[in-house]
């Protein structure tokens, strides 16, 4: 008697396994004509298949985040430079042992200056590390809200999944038995996720506009504390989607009024006419973890 077909039997199996094989015993994949499309990575990397890597990168971490029932989020920004209180200290101290060394034996001029730039910059660190701290226990007070809640409810931090405060983000939550999310990218030097990431809810991008879509599909805020040009690129990016209307409003807070108000005069752009008031409304200086959500519970009345 004939055996029954399983109809969920996986039969694109093999063309897996073909791959598999080929990376397990260290053979070069040369070009074949006869492989499965879908398994065909150099047929996959062309330039004419770009758009179906846009399709990809789009669908897996949607896919992903709604199995697991990843439905609001707070996306919170920052420097990736701006390290652990406990990192900063250590930073420190051998920092000041290395000049008081250097001191004592009486080196030449050059070595003195090296020594006492490396603390000037532990010094600099030691003060953001503070903006880390911060960032943890704001991260702290989303998990906190959300943990009796019913899944559907919940509010999930949402990083760029790297070191500093996105570390911080993700650290917060984590600590309190809360998923977290974590959006990395593919840059020249290569980085992982950050630890605190759910393992499951840790998704690694090419492109840099994907990224950015994806941050926004699920924000319900964005929590921007003070960092670099990725900083600005994502902050700005979300309240220009929020002002044309491409996005639904929420709140925006920049984290560290001191070092928003020296960055960026959002006045001149009003005095000048290239923006309105009305366009500054969602936008909210903190200095406080819980300041900055109560802003959040505000704004949806939680």
């Amino acid at each position: 008697m004939d055996q029954t077909q399983d109809l969920s039997a996986n039969r694109l199996s093999h063309a897996w396994a073909e791959l598999q094989a080929h990376a397990r015993d260290n053979q070069p994949l040369d070009a074949d004509a006869y492989r499965l499309a879908f398994a065909d990575p150099e047929f996959l990397l062309r330039r004419e298949t770009r758009g179906i890597r846009f399709q990809l990168e789009m669908l897996k971490p949607d896919l992903g985040q709604t199995e697991q029932g990843i439905d609001s989020t707070v996306v919170v920004f920052g420097s990736a430079r701006f390290p652990s209180p406990e990192t900063a200290r250590a930073s420190l101290a051998a920092a000041e042992a290395n000049l008081l060394k250097i001191s004592a034996a009486d080196s030449d001029a050059a070595a003195m200056a090296d020594a006492q730039d490396a603390l000037r910059v532990a010094k600099r660190h030691m003060g953001n590390a503070a903006y880390y701290d911060q960032a943890r226990l704001f991260a702290r007070l989303v998990a906190a809200h959300s943990q009796a809640l019913p899944l559907a409810q919940q509010l999930f931090i949402c990083t760029g999944g790297g070191p500093g405060i996105m570390e911080a983000a993700n650290r917060g939550a984590h600590e309190l038995g809360a998923p977290t999310v974590g959006l990395n990218i593919v840059l020249p030097h290569e980085q992982s996720g950050n630890p605190y990431i759910t393992p499951s809810l840790n998704f690694k991008f090419h492109y840099f506009a994907l990224r950015k879509m994806h941050f926004m599909m699920r924000a319900k805020a964005l929590v921007a504390f003070p960092g670099g040009f990725g900083t600005l690129d994502e902050l700005f990016e979300v309240i220009t989607l929020v002002q044309t209307g491409k996005a639904k409003a929420l709140p925006i807070v920049l984290f560290g009024s001191s070092y928003w108000q020296r960055l960026v005069n959002f006045e001149v752009l009003i005095e000048e006419g290239t923006i309105s008031s009305k366009d500054l409304e969602l936008i909210h200086c903190v200095d406080t973890p819980e300041a900055a959500w109560e802003i959040i519970r505000a704004f949806y009345q939680l």
